[in-house]
C-alpha cells in the first residue's frame, strides 16, 4: 500500500496512527496471478477450517489435474464427487464448487480482464450469486486478489477484535458500527484492516 494510504490514516486518526508505528510498514502483496475461479474455490476450501488443513484438502484436490497449476471450470466434471468427498471437501463445500464452476463457465463469475474492470460493488452482486460465496468471502478477493484499496470487511472477527484492542474496548463493534467508524478512514480502508489485523494477531500471541 502506498505512503500517502499510511499518511491519510496517521491524519485522520492518531489512534491508529499509532498503531501504524508499532506495526511497521505495511506488506500486503495481492495474489494478482489468480483467477477470480481459482481464488473463490481457494476461499470455500478455506471456510470455517485452518489454513493447513484446508491446504492438505486443496493438495488432495489438485492431484486429480495433473499437468495443471490449477484446473479451469471445465476440468472439475472430469472429478467425481466421491473423489471431492474423499479429498476432504464436504458436501456443501462440493455444491459450492460446482456452482463456482458453473457460474465461470457461463460468464457469472467474470475472467480476471472483466473483474479489473468492475467496481467493488458490481464485483460484490455478481459474485454472492453463487452458492456459498458470502459478502466476507468475495471482500477477501477484493483485498488479497484485486489489491482494492478502500474495502473494509466489518464482518471480519480479525477486524473487529484488532479495532478492540487497539481503541482499548471491553467489546468488539457491531459491524455496522464499525463501517460508521470506518468512514473516516476512506478511501484506505484496506490498509486500515491490514493494520487492525496485524493488532489482533499480536494480541493472540500474548496469550
Amino acid at each position: 500500500m502506498t505512503p500517502e494510504a499510511l499518511e491519510h490514516l496517521r491524519r485522520c486518526d492518531p489512534v491508529l496512527g499509532a498503531l501504524i508505528e508499532r506495526v511497521g510498514p505495511c506488506t500486503l502483496v495481492p495474489e494478482g496471478g489468480r483467477t477470480p475461479f481459482e481464488s473463490l474455490v481457494r476461499a470455500v476450501a478455506h471456510q470455517q477450517l485452518h489454513g493447513k488443513a484446508a491446504e492438505t484438502i486443496l493438495g488432495r484436490f489438485l492431484a486429480h489435474f495433473p499437468g495443471r497449476r490449477f484446473p479451469k471450470p471445465e476440468d472439475l466434471a472430469t472429478v467425481p464427487d466421491t473423489a471431492l468427498r474423499a479429498a476432504g471437501f464436504s458436501g456443501s463445500k462440493i455444491a459450492a464448487i460446482r456452482d463456482i464452476a458453473a457460474k465461470s463457465i457461463d460468464g457469472t463469475v467474470p475472467t480476471s480482464r472483466r473483474i479489473a474492470r468492475m467496481s467493488d460493488a458490481e464485483i460484490v452482486e455478481r459474485l454472492t450469486a453463487c452458492r456459498g460465496v458470502g459478502r466476507w468471502t468475495v471482500e477477501m478477493l477484493l483485498i488479497f486478489k484485486l489489491g482494492r484499496p478502500d474495502v473494509l470487511p466489518v464482518d471480519d472477527f480479525g477486524v473487529r477484535e484488532g479495532y478492540r484492542v487497539t481503541f482499548r474496548k471491553r467489546e468488539q463493534p457491531k459491524p455496522r458500527e464499525l463501517a460508521e467508524i470506518g468512514e473516516r478512514w476512506a478511501p484506505c480502508r484496506t490498509t486500515a484492516a491490514w493494520y487492525l489485523w496485524r493488532a489482533a494477531d499480536a494480541a493472540k500471541a500474548k496469550v
